[in-house]
């Protein structure tokens, strides 16, 4: 039994100051790993004990180790959590006579001083703090790095998705360079569809380490409904009345939509709170605080509360529209059932007919087990080229032959990139030379050097926002764009669920001046395109194929999809379809292929001039081409053209951090890897033969 080779102090304080019965199943069976120093990446649905699954015998390795200093980090990906978690995992430090401490971008500056001068023994912090600690001429690195033992990064699904789990990997192998041992690394997740990839990849392929992942539970047990309500208005009117007297989280994947839904759950009496990215930390502690010391209450939030967050003892959560993912839908699901008795449960709220189709969809693959697989994004260039400049920053220059060892191991990248890179960065000046000695160069000193290089800190770019002010209150950020008008007419913004008139713009600093309104109002941000998989593209059109009736679809639900299915001739044929429209002379290839392998299609399909056509997760245009014929020549020539036409050579769709500093091939290559898909692209050409629908009414026969 794992538990009886816990240190005494610990299996004291288990049964004694937490008055647990026993453990979990996957508390017990993360034990003896641990506890013989593996790799472990800990997998147990949302509430499954994962924190202490990884921190009691952590715990006991401390003591039975005698372990001193800072020797274990605790990685979280977003400040909230780590918060959250802050209280916990003092207290059970306290227990034996151990620190914890936090470090994050909202710690004041004294703190943070406490904590150079005198390390816990447990640092709660994010990547981007690592590196700011890292780069800083304030910290004693190897006194303060060099007793690290053990690394635990909880929610590991949200780094590995994308380039901060690169960056991630990156500052822990410079830190274990500084510990003079490889620490070990213990991932928590609730949903990995490919557990094995994501330990290989977070261990760089170390064979010394595990899988605990205890069985759990069926879908069965949990209560998921769908309903249609074709109006936020009408959401908003379902959400007020039903569930009376329980605590309800409702999840909206638009921050505008959140603070929409806000006010008029606000307008209709119901006592609502808000969480989201762009309200201010004290706004959102009061929201989560208040929501979690109530009881007749809902709270609208993102995915800032998918996270584990705790915000109290919930009884129901609904979702408005459709999450891009069926893993992002399994954390969300997992907020509830957590009280004995209670069940899992979700209530899908749709309010035009795409977000019900896919919500749909979406539960029909939860339904048979899929989870997606999480692949770590390809070709991380612009990481590579932040670690270069943070490495100048650490060591204060570097040599010109910079082989560092670190970058090729965290990043899986040759000495030829690296060279690269360095020499793009001095030919563009954002390095120099001088006597053999590479350092930031005036370019480099423009782009990333102000406020002591706080942009080395982080490989994602910060939105341009303007802070929003009620007297000396900060409120949170907003787009520029929600002032539209101001000068002109009164301009009402929403933040918080709240209203606030604009009074003044500072635009030098980048901040609105603001009072309560009565009158509604509204804010923008910006966002992108929702990815959706190919998996899930073609879920969808499954569903619209079949005549099926789901048992969770309410009676407005199966009369919107059955009204869909009727009228989506997309779908209709085995094989290619494509749909013209005489009067527009738009033709749509209907590929039902995902973003990414349809932006392939549509790079293909460019004009002599370099216009792009128009696509989504669904369609691409085919331009120039409207009849069969015309189609189907079109689509022979792609096919005998695939393997040259996708070598792009193109920007990004967004902005990409540290683009400056990439050489062109780098570039089209990176610009490849990461926003195409030419295995999907020739699957979708392989399809057979062209079905024609032209929904004009023109006349025209099909073929």
């Amino acid at each position: 039994m794992g538990f009886d080779r816990l240190h005494p102090s610990i299996q004291h304080h288990v049964v004694n100051s937490l008055g647990w019965r026993d453990l979990r199943p996957l508390q017990e069976q993360s034990i003896d790993p641990i506890l013989d120093a593996e790799h472990c990446l800990l997998l147990a649905p949302t509430a499954g004990g994962k924190t202490e699954a990884a921190i009691l015998p952590v715990l006991s390795r401390m003591l039975s180790e005698e372990w001193a200093g800072l020797s274990v980090l605790y990685i979280c990906p977003i400040r909230a959590l780590l918060n959250n978690l802050e209280e916990r995992l003092s207290f059970y430090c306290s227990l034996v006579g151990r620190r914890c401490g936090l470090w994050h971008g909202d710690v004041g500056q004294a703190a943070r001083s406490g904590i150079l001068r005198d390390p816990p023994d447990i640092l709660l912090t994010t990547p981007e703090s690592l590196e700011a600690m890292l780069i800083s001429h304030r910290t004693d690195r190897k006194y303060f790095f060099g007793n690290l033992r053990a690394v635990i990064v909880d929610e590991i699904h949200s780094f590995a998705a994308d380039d901060r789990g690169w960056h991630l990997l990156a500052v822990l192998e410079r830190i274990a360079l500084l510990a003079g041992r490889p620490p070990q690394r213990i991932g928590l997740s609730a949903t990995i569809g490919n557990p094995k990839e994501i330990l290989s990849w977070i261990t760089r392929g170390d064979e010394h380490s595990r899988i605990v992942s205890p069985p759990s539970t069926g879908v069965a047990e949990a209560d998921v409904t769908l309903d249609y309500v074709g109006s936020i208005e009408n959401a908003a009117l379902v959400i007020s009345r039903l569930h009376r007297g329980e605590k309800r989280l409702v999840f909206s994947d638009s921050r505008s939509q959140a603070e929409r839904l806000a006010s008029l759950l606000r307008a209709a009496g119901t006592n609502t709170f808000v969480s989201h990215s762009s309200l201010s930390v004290d706004e959102r502690r009061q929201a989560e605080r208040a929501f979690r010391e109530s009881r007749d209450c809902v709270i609208v939030a993102t995915s800032t509360l998918e996270l584990g967050i705790d915000v109290g003892d919930l009884d129901r959560v609904l979702q408005l529209e459709a999450p891009t993912s069926v893993a992002s839908f399994l954390q969300r699901l997992g907020r509830t059932g957590r009280r004995s008795g209670s069940r899992r449960n979700c209530l899908f709220l749709s309010t035009h007919r795409e977000s019900l189709i896919a919500s749909a969809a979406l539960i029909r693959l939860w339904r048979s087990g899929y989870v997606e697989p999480l692949h770590p994004p390809p070709d991380p260039y612009p990481v590579v080229a932040q670690q270069i400049m943070a490495l100048i920053r650490q060591e204060g220059g570097a040599s010109r032959r910079f082989r560092d060892s670190t970058i090729q191991r965290a990043l899986a990248q040759d000495s030829a990139v690296t060279e690269d890179l360095i020499g793009h960065m001095l030919d563009q000046g954002i390095l120099f030379e001088d006597s053999g000695v590479v350092g930031i160069g005036p370019s480099g000193e423009r782009l990333y050097g102000a406020k002591n290089f706080m942009a080395l800190m982080s490989v994602f770019d910060t939105p341009s926002l303007f802070q929003v002010v009620c007297g000396i209150e900060a409120l949170g950020w907003v787009h520029p764009l929600s002032f539209a008008g101001f000068g002109q007419k009164p301009v009402v913004i929403s933040l918080g669920g709240r209203a606030w008139e604009v009074i003044r713009l500072d635009e030098d600093r980048s901040i609105a001046h603001v009072r309560s309104a009565d009158a509604p109002g509204r804010s923008r941000w910006l966002g992108g395109s929702r990815a959706l998989s190919r998996i899930f593209c073609n879920a969808i059109r499954s569903l619209l194929l079949d005549d099926a009736v789901d048992q969770v679809w309410s009676k407005r639900a199966e009369s919107e999809l059955s009204e869909a299915r009727s009228e989506t001739f997309a779908v209709r044929a085995a094989g290619r379809v494509v749909e013209t429209d005489t009067l527009s002379g738009r033709t749509r290839w209907w590929t039902f292929g995902g973003l990414k392998a349809n932006y392939s299609l549509a790079l293909m399909l460019r004009t002599e001039d370099g216009t792009v056509p128009r696509f989504d997760n669904f369609f691409v245009e085919i331009p120039n081409a409207s009849g069969l014929r015309e189609v189907e020549e079109v689509i022979k020539k792609l096919g005998q053209t695939v393997g040259s036409s996708l070598l792009v050579h193109t920007d990004p769709p967004g902005r990409v951090k540290f683009w400056d500093c990439l050489p062109v091939g780098l570039r089209q290559q990176f610009s490849t890897s990461r926003f195409t898909d030419s295995p999907g692209a020739l699957e979708l050409l392989a399809v057979p033969r062209v079905h024609l629908d032209q929904p004009d009414k023109s006349g025209s026969e099909q073929p």
